[in-house]
């Protein structure tokens, strides 16, 4: 691998929960917030862009698209790379394409350079930063992931009631040139986040230990004389009846989530409202969704909610997809409000909780290449979902319809999701902790105990782990007991029954030694 550590995540290690995750979990807030809000940000620069170079405002609204496009659709690229390289150096090159792709757009002289700078290249180096960021959440934590996932998922409406207002103010006071280029140093903390990305490395004793083993494996011959190399991009992840499901789900579900967002003001617009007013609702979103995404997080960490992740991120998507049917009927500023507020409490549930599903189904070690994988099927229909909505309002000319196609949409991924797990998946039998020990029950009634923990491929729940512990202790010492009455039942049969002798007998026969054969027996032979 060149001298590169790899942060591959060793099994044996277990997730710290805590300590130097905290500051992974900083790190990938920040990350969330740039990956998420930036693509919307920029466009306070478009006026300009229009102006400068006498385009369309469906011209500047490619640079958008194609950001999104790259974030999504760069997903198996970022899994080899991680896996291959390891989070930390591809986090930290994707901090400098990132920043050299906005810093290179500021002496851009047509809208192609746009596109190729401020489009390609920083869309590249956000990608290279979000996934693995979500990588090393996943590995730094178990038990409390649920409120990290949703802590790191407030991110992005923090960043985005954040950036747009700085935009507008770097634009009016450096034009967008020189407001490119400040974003452009800003997107170099990308590479401080990444530099925070530390691996875990498992502890000395169980290095030497694992050592011991494989030394062991050696001399007993039965370690394969060549090891199979670890796979860049796992597509074995499509055997997983779970996984497949969710892919759909997610794919659909896109085409409809992002639209709202996009549409609601000029919605309001529609509706006969000033600028600044229909404007102060995508804040008013924003707002509701920086409280919602923790409040989720805290929500599926629950002891009896958690092992049903699945079903909360269905009921959040139906949530979300009935508010958008429901907001399709609005005809005043006040029912707008009123969407608003609720479309932020779902689409807040939605994102913090579809990584985390994500995470809970497959598993920390398919998890690199799991997302990559769904985020390329994401990207199509990010592509699709938004320009879709955009011919039907031509079409039409109402607002009414391209709600309903939205809403109609979300609700079909959530209907997807939640009945095809509960008829096709069926739950699988967990071990009862994350790093469990293999227990061996001998002949001789004594328990061995592995220090070689077993490898777990789906993580354990955090209710249910508790649960079975109990159950698998119960059993083991129920079948200890049996054996140990087994064994002491065969030892009283073969056992010899005490015989009883008469003292005067024994010494009559002490005193008569040719019955003996002439020799004077000892006590214990008479015995």
């Amino acid at each position: 691998m060149g001298g590169v550590a790899l942060d591959v995540g060793d099994s044996r290690v277990k997730a710290p929960d805590g300590g130097w995750g905290w500051a992974v979990l900083a790190g990938c807030f920040v990350i969330t917030g740039f990956s998420y809000a930036f693509p919307k940000a920029i466009s306070v620069f478009f006026k300009e862009l229009i102006r400068e170079f006498g385009v369309g405002y469906s011209d500047t609204a490619w640079i958008s698209s194609i950001l999104l496009a790259m974030l999504y659709g760069t997903g198996p690229l970022c899994s080899v790379l991680v896996n291959r390289l390891g989070c930390r150096p591809v986090m930290m090159v994707g901090g400098l394409f990132a920043s050299l792709g906005m810093i290179l757009a500021s002496f851009a002289t047509s809208i192609i350079h746009i596109y190729l700078t401020a489009g390609v290249i920083t869309g590249l180096g956000l990608a290279l930063n979000f996934q693995p960021s979500l990588i090393m959440l996943n590995r730094y934590f178990s038990e409390k992931r649920p409120l990290a996932n949703g802590l790191s998922a407030a991110g992005s409406p923090v960043a985005l009631c954040c950036l747009s207002p700085l935009g507008q103010v770097l634009q009016y006071q450096y034009g967008w040139r020189g407001g490119f280029l400040i974003l452009g140093g800003i997107l170099l903390n990308c590479c401080v986040c990444g530099a925070l990305m530390k691996p875990l490395v498992a502890p000395k004793n169980l290095k030497a230990k694992s050592f011991e083993e494989d030394n062991d494996k050696e001399e007993e011959g039965k370690e394969e004389k060549k090891k199979p190399k670890a796979k860049l991009l796992d597509f074995s992840v499509f055997k997983d009846g779970g996984f497949v499901i969710y892919t759909v789900a997610a794919s659909i579900m896109v085409l409809g989530l992002f639209v709202p967002p996009v549409f609601v003001v000029s919605y309001a617009k529609e509706l006969g409202n000033e600028d600044t007013k229909s404007a102060l609702l995508l804040t008013i979103l924003g707002f509701i969704d920086i409280f919602a995404r923790p409040t989720c997080g805290i929500i599926a960490g629950l002891k009896w909610v958690r092992p049903r992740c699945v079903y909360l991120f269905s009921f959040a998507m139906l949530f979300n997809g009935v508010t958008d049917l429901i907001g399709s009927q609005a005809k005043d500023y006040a029912s707008l409000v009123v969407f608003c507020v609720f479309f932020g409490v779902s689409y807040g549930m939605v994102g913090a909780l579809q990584f985390e599903v994500l995470m809970a189904i497959v598993g920390t070690e398919k998890f690199s290449s799991a997302i990559g994988l769904v985020l390329l099927m994401e990207a199509i229909a990010v592509l699709v979902g938004p320009p879709g909505a955009g011919r039907l309002l031509d079409a039409t000319k109402k607002y009414m319809y391209v709600f309903l196609l939205a809403g109609s949409e979300v609700v079909l991924s959530a209907v997807v999701l939640a009945t095809c797990n509960f008829f096709f998946i069926k739950r699988k039998p967990q071990e009862p902790s994350h790093k469990l020990e293999c227990i061996t029950v001998t002949d001789d009634t004594k328990t061995e105990v592995c220090s070689r923990p077993l490898e777990v491929n789906d993580e354990e729940e955090k209710g249910e782990r508790e649960e079975q512990e109990k159950e698998t202790k119960r059993e083991v010492s129920k079948e200890l007991k049996e054996e140990e009455e087994k064994d002491k039942e065969k030892v009283d049969e073969v056992r010899p029954k005490s015989v009883t002798v008469d003292s005067q007998e024994v010494e009559k026969f002490l005193k008569e030694p040719q019955l003996n054969g002439g020799m004077t027996p000892s006590p214990e032979t008479c015995l």
